[in-house]
């Protein structure tokens, strides 16, 4: 039942507030709910904050010691439920990965006592329900609702493990404050094209990326290859090494502000094994950036299509090279991809997905 004039009380529950795409989407949403007078608390187990968020921080990541032992789990965990039990929210939305099923059964059944809703930001849908269906059903079934951020990843979930509260809501972007932030000036003074994302995994195969670059026309252009990002640093320099264009190639690391390059950049390369919904894909259209991305499960084909980027078999990297220099080659299919960026942002500004936030929870604003 909607209460027209009730302050509504959410705990937001993420792994940090810094770095990760999940993390991002929390922070957005964070701003949206107080901007709507919903009181917002926003708990976190890993003491990272670097993203813009509003509402009350509570940093569980405070009381983690260096060996993070059991008992310094469970500790985590009592604190966890007193305070939920104190404040008694009307919503609980946990934005994490959930890897442990013992912890994740104790949480969804014995501490989050208020509705909750559960989220699944990866393909991998392991990283956050157990292979068990049973279990899942179990730990799940029961929820709130459990959101997925493409429909790909929502017909996963229901086709393995037969949940029927699954829904997708996309996750948002704030094109102001990203249209603040590409403002500011780069120092690098060549034409580039950029890859963004964290690579202490193999996922985003920065280090083939590398390799097909250098098979491409860009380079005989002085079109570079700059990354955004942490990770196995000497996996990529040693790609880079066997690369002929090495001096083309720059890794720069974690950027707070990747959109004052996405900005700059002749387009985006999405060269991943697999994804959830990938943030930058809309965050480069809304630095209006073509993106060229493999059709990898989930999300690029949810937003790329023939009139914003090139959406390129899944895996084929020969084909991802010719895309690369079909956008640099043919001028007015590259015009027109850049003009069409702006208008496929709309489906994933945070007043839309906001909105739909807050149809779920049936909150009237």
């Amino acid at each position: 039942m909607i209460e027209q004039n009730k302050k509504y009380k959410i705990a937001l529950i993420g792994f940090r507030l810094s770095a990760g795409g999940s993390d991002r989407v929390m922070a957005r949403l964070s701003v949206f709910f107080e901007k709507h007078q919903i009181e917002v608390h926003n708990i976190i187990v890993v003491d990272e904050v670097s993203y813009p968020y509003a509402g009350k921080l509570i940093n569980l990541g405070i009381h983690k010691n260096q060996k993070n032992d059991g008992l310094n789990r469970l500790k985590r965990m009592r604190v966890l439920k007193n305070y939920l039990r104190q404040q008694q929210f009307d919503f609980i939305i946990d934005f994490r990965f959930r890897i442990k099923p013992f912890q994740e059964f104790l949480l969804a059944k014995w501490i989050y006592k208020a509705p909750t809703i559960f989220t699944v930001h990866s393909y991998l849908i392991d990283h956050y329900m157990p292979n068990a269906s049973w279990l899942t059903r179990l730990m799940y079934g029961s929820a709130y609702a459990n959101v997925t951020v493409t429909h790909q990843i929502q017909q996963r979930i229901e086709n393995q493990h037969l949940l029927s509260n699954v829904v997708t809501i996309y996750n948002p972007i704030d094109t102001d404050e990203i249209a603040d932030k590409q403002q500011e000036p780069i120092t690098l003074d060549f034409p580039f094209i950029i890859a963004i994302g964290q690579f202490e995994n193999p996922i985003k195969q920065f280090d083939l990326l590398i390799e097909q670059y250098g098979k491409t026309k860009l380079p005989q252009q002085n079109i570079h290859l700059v990354i955004l990002g942490t990770g196995d640093v000497a996996k990529l320099n040693q790609a880079i090494s066997q690369n002929p264009h090495s001096e083309k190639v720059h890794l720069l690391g974690y950027q707070e502000n990747p959109f004052k390059y996405l900005s700059k950049a002749k387009f985006l390369v999405l060269s991943s094994q697999n994804e959830g919904l990938p943030n930058v894909i809309v965050e480069a259209m809304a630095c209006q950036t073509p993106v060229v991305a493999f059709d990898c499960p989930t999300g690029p084909s949810e937003i790329v299509n023939d009139k914003n980027g090139i959406l390129v078999e899944n895996q084929n990297w020969e084909a991802l090279g010719d895309a690369m220099n079909k956008m640099i080659e043919e001028e007015a299919f590259y015009a027109l991809c850049k003009q069409h960026t702006l208008e496929s942002c709309t489906p994933f500004l945070v007043e839309n997905i906001g909105k739909q936030w807050l149809n779920l929870m049936n909150i009237a604003k």
